[in-house]
């Protein structure tokens, strides 16, 4: 199974709906969105955002697919991209629609993951998503493997950072060859773990 290179703008919709299904009950997600309003269309709001700052900075956005159904996704931040006028326009707008409560635990976030990564340029990887029920399948190695070679492709990138918030997944991505280069506390219950994998 390959992971490929996608138009993520003409295939907004499914790369979202991906995302939404692999990150519903997610900590982050819950602790930004907080207990109120409709769940779901919330998630779909904030994952939209996420999404749409890869989209609008042209950044790299790999799925792996089956029968060309898009089963898994890994949204990349790359070193050399200069955030667009737009992208401060879809972030006013998507915490117009979350509100301020949400913004701020967002900011939180924001705040305990600045320091656990690493100086030096690299790919980030903002989502690696698999819908829970295509796990099993040998999915989101391919997607790490195309991130990884995405990155040793490029002159102005030494590996591959990312974070998560789930102490599980730290001995996995140990397992591929990240090492944790950082590790915060965003909120009572709330870790998160800076990992890098250098080329």
């Amino acid at each position: 199974m390959i992971a490929t290179l996608l138009d993520g703008r003409a295939r907004a919709d499914e790369v979202i709906g991906v995302l939404c299904d692999a990150f519903a009950d997610y900590p982050i997600m819950r602790y930004v969105l907080g207990e109120d309003g409709d769940y779901a269309a919330r998630l779909r709001a904030l994952i939209g955002f996420f999404a749409g700052a890869r989209f609008l900075r042209d950044d790299a956005i790999l799925g792996v697919a089956v029968d060309g159904d898009l089963r898994g996704v890994a949204l990349c931040s790359l070193p050399d991209r200069v955030p667009p006028p737009a992208l401060d326009q879809l972030r006013e707008r998507t915490w117009a629609a979350l509100g301020p409560e949400a913004r701020a635990r967002y900011d939180r976030c924001v705040e305990v993951w600045t320091p656990v990564g690493v100086a030096e340029p690299n790919v980030h990887l903002n989502m690696l998503a698999v819908p829970a029920r295509y796990q099993g399948q040998g999915l989101a190695r391919p997607l790490l493997d195309a991130v990884h070679e995405l990155s040793r492709a490029r002159t102005d990138s030494c590996g591959v950072t990312l974070t998560t918030e789930l102490e599980a997944n730290v001995a996995l991505y140990r397992h591929v060859g990240y090492k944790v280069v950082g590790r915060g506390t965003i909120a009572p219950g709330l870790e998160t773990w800076g990992m890098f994998r250098p080329d």
